[in-house]
């Protein structure tokens, strides 16, 4: 999905003034669990709906005092007129009045209460975005540990790739458990790829050469600190890293083979 575009749609419009269907409702709050972009946008447009109601709403009282001078004939803001009671029926008279200051105070409630609830909305989604960010803080934390122990376990097998040919300057490596049948890459030496290409990690039987793919890095440019975990249930002899078009390749294009090692026998 084209995140950028879907918020430049209108939708979160539509979610926030409350206009659309239960089930786009329902696509829409999906939608905010999981891309924090499109949270974000949703708190931000709530917030400009506070901001316009908070605006709009008749805060002063000169605002009730002039409509009801308005209904009652007053000109102006400073000339008084005299009105004979027998011209006007005073129970009528205060009639009108009761009427439009009882107006004025319903839409001043009807606004309050609009921004209320408008508040609680906005700290539901608050508390959407910082659980998810609690949940996002403990997988990275996971994360971290699983790779920890994989860095000083001895029975993990280091392979430095090293850049081949025209990219000579490009490094990574590869730590090997072949117990739990995984690879974890660090792909930090590879340059971001350009639009339309993907990174895609091979598996290499070499005598006779026999690549495998372990599928593509889709996530590349994403992914902070460029450490990919791989399920690798091959006897791999080496492994190599090329550039392939999004979706990746059935062969290595060899050409564009950034990274090649050899694991130890």
């Amino acid at each position: 999905m084209d995140i950028n575009a879907y918020i430049e749609s209108g939708i979160l419009e539509l979610y926030v003034a409350g206009s659309l269907s239960d089930k786009e409702n329902e696509e829409v709050y999906a939608l905010m669990q999981k891309n924090p972009e499109i949270l974000q946008e949703v708190l931000n447009i709530e917030a400009a709906v506070i901001k316009l109601t908070a605006a709009t709403a008749p805060k002063n009282k000169n605002y009730i005092l002039t409509s009801i001078k308005k209904t009652l004939g007053f000109k102006g803001n400073s000339d008084t007129q005299v009105i004979s009671i027998t011209k006007y029926n005073w129970i009528t008279y205060t009639g009108w009045a009761a009427s439009i200051v009882l107006a004025a105070g319903l839409l001043w409630t009807i606004s309050e209460n609009k921004t209320l609830q408008t508040d609680i909305e906005v700290a539901q989604v608050k508390e959407a975005l910082l659980e998810t960010q609690i949940a996002d803080s403990k997988n990275s934390l996971e994360e971290a540990q699983t790779l920890v122990s994989v860095l000083r376990d001895d029975a993990i097998t280091k392979i430095p790739l090293a850049g081949q040919g025209n990219f000579a300057t490009a490094y990574a490596k590869v730590y090997w458990d072949k117990k739990e049948q995984r690879i974890f890459l660090d792909a930090q030496g590879l340059p971001e790829p350009p639009r339309g290409k993907v990174y895609q990690v091979w598996s290499l039987k070499l005598s006779p050469l026999t690549p495998t793919s372990l599928g593509t890095i889709d996530d590349f440019a994403t992914d902070a600190n460029k450490i990919f975990e791989i399920a690798n249930t091959n006897q791999s002899e080496a492994f190599g890293i090329t550039l392939e078009p999004a979706g990746g390749s059935k062969t290595p294009t060899m050409e564009f083979l950034y990274t090649l090692g050899v694991a130890a026998s």
